[in-house]
């Protein structure tokens, strides 16, 4: 389980601030569980502040208007959700839930402009970390529009193992004990369900993966890494 102080070491808009400055906004800052299923917040709820994920898994999702769900990302321990929220006040820009029992950690907003007023020095480290996000993300937008279908599949899938996985009794191979459907890696691959079925069952042939169950997945690690690096 991660440390508080990792609440400002890891890669998000609040690292690398001094430890003076962590340790007062996280003085009072309350524990959260999240059973797995419940939601923590949905698309337009009030952004009052972000969480800190102490442990467990969460999945941040969209909805379009037909009602078809597009995943952003899964996170594990370590990683911090709706901290856009601290700089702008707005509603929720998209909905996270808990894969599996979650416990986090809430920094209210109010808490961090208060920190802002007294050390007003920490905006020109906000500037740098926002520059620097938006070109990171230009970079991987960049790289992820030459990737193939299979790769695209494969990231995804490989996100769900990272997060859901854990080692199987073969080396190399992961296993999955989660209700992984096809509309997930779907969603979060942002392709066709007919294409992720088509990828799967080809990659059952080649025994990259092997679906014991509904609910167990087996992976071999290498094999899926290699189809992740095939472009178009």
């Amino acid at each position: 389980m991660p440390s508080r102080a990792s609440f400002f070491a890891s890669n998000n808009l609040l690292s690398g601030l001094p430890d003076k400055y962590a340790s007062w906004m996280l003085a009072n800052a309350p524990a959260i569980s999240l059973e797995r299923g419940h939601t923590l917040f949905e698309v337009g709820a009030v952004g009052d502040g972000c969480y800190w994920l102490e442990e467990g898994v969460l999945k941040v999702s969209v909805a379009s208007h037909q009602g078809s769900e597009r995943i952003l990302a899964i996170l594990g321990p370590g990683s911090i959700v709706g901290e856009l929220a601290m700089i702008d006040g707005l509603p929720r820009s998209a909905t996270v839930q808990a894969l599996r029992d979650s416990r986090l950690i809430f920094m209210a907003r109010r808490t961090f402009l208060e920190t802002l007023h007294r050390h007003p020095e920490i905006y020109s480290h906000l500037v740098t970390i926002l520059v620097a996000r938006l070109r990171q993300a230009d970079v991987e937008a960049a790289a992820a529009s030459f990737l193939s279908l299979k790769a695209r599949v494969a990231h995804a899938l490989l996100q769900f193992a990272k997060h859901l996985g854990e080692p199987a009794g073969t080396p190399g191979q992961i296993v999955i004990r989660y209700k992984l459907r096809q509309e997930d890696l779907a969603a979060l691959a942002d392709v066709a369900r007919e294409n992720v079925s088509r990828i799967i069952s080809e990659w059952k042939k080649r025994k990259i993966i092997d679906q014991q169950s509904p609910t167990v997945y087996v992976i071999d690690e290498a094999k899926l890494e290699c189809e992740a690096k095939v472009f178009r």
